[in-house]
């Protein structure tokens, strides 16, 4: 039990300088951007499902809030909003940057990931408006804080950012060796990839933790071979940050807020199941 603990802390240390300096990059990227970002989801109209999709892949903090800020405004569609929310992968980037993954491997799971945001935006904007459902705009009193801490500085915010992270990847990584050291590495991984439903299923209901908690524990599962990248790409569908906790505390309906969760559930764990089942592999 001390190699473990001691694995485990050697481990996540050695990944403090890079995700340091990833998220010092972010912030800086995210400070200069957030304004134009806002302003082009705002403005996105018809479009708003592949410019969702396509900003939400970037690591921004509280993107997926923003967006669902302006849904409950109705500023934004359904379809942009659930684009957004498929395509925010949270702290997956940042973990794999610091842990050397082929760009190759990233970039495939990004893809996949705005694809499928893409498609599910457009398909339900389509129907949404077959059955005539489109809202007139309401703008209501929405809380814009996204706890991100940026008023502080870039630096302060990438150090916060690097020790709550780190935190999580500690206690994740130690929770994932000890479960190897008592199960096994190959019984657990064999569980979980030899049965193509069970695996996306349990995944999309990790991914349903409203903070960055979800695409830690399946991050790090990942990287262990403990999961396959069907069951990682069906968590990280459904995972979007803080994003669904915001939904149910400035959007109106709570019967609409749990239909839009089991919308995003169902569309995660189906693309993973299809992805286990046709057998890709990354």
């Amino acid at each position: 039990m001390i190699d473990i603990l001691l694995d485990a802390m050697i481990d996540s240390i050695k990944l403090v300088p890079f995700l340091f300096v990833t998220y010092l990059i972010m912030e800086y990227i995210e400070h200069k951007t957030k304004d134009k970002t806002k302003e082009t989801i705002k403005k996105s109209g018809k479009y708003g499902p592949l410019i969702g999709s396509i900003l939400g892949v970037f690591p921004q903090c509280g993107f997926a809030v923003s967006a669902t800020n302006l849904y409950a405004a109705r500023v934004i569609t359904l379809g942009t909003l659930i684009a957004v929310y498929l395509s925010t992968s949270d702290e997956m980037l940042p973990i794999f940057l610091s842990e050397a993954v082929p760009i190759t491997t990233i970039l495939t799971i990004l893809g996949i990931k705005i694809i499928v945001g893409m498609i599910a935006g457009f398909g339900i904007d389509f129907v949404m408006r077959l059955r005539h459902k489109e809202e007139e705009e309401r703008i209501i009193d929405l809380c814009e804080k996204e706890h991100c801490h940026c008023e502080h500085g870039i630096i302060k915010s990438a150090f916060k950012h690097t020790i709550n992270i780190f935190v999580f990847i500690l206690l994740i990584t130690l929770i994932i060796n000890v479960a190897i050291y008592f199960i096994g590495e190959e019984r657990i991984s064999g569980f979980l990839q030899n049965q193509p439903i069970l695996g996306p299923v349990i995944a999309g209901i990790i991914g349903l933790i409203p903070n960055c908690a979800s695409s830690v524990i399946l991050t790090q599962m990942y990287l262990e071979n403990v999961i396959s990248v069907a069951t990682l790409i069906s968590g990280l569908l459904v995972g979007s940050g803080v994003g669904l906790a915001v939904l149910f505390k400035t959007n109106k309906g709570i019967k609409q807020n749990i239909k839009i969760v089991a919308l995003l559930y169902s569309i995660g764990v189906i693309v993973g199941i299809m992805i286990e089942l046709i057998g890709i592999r990354i």
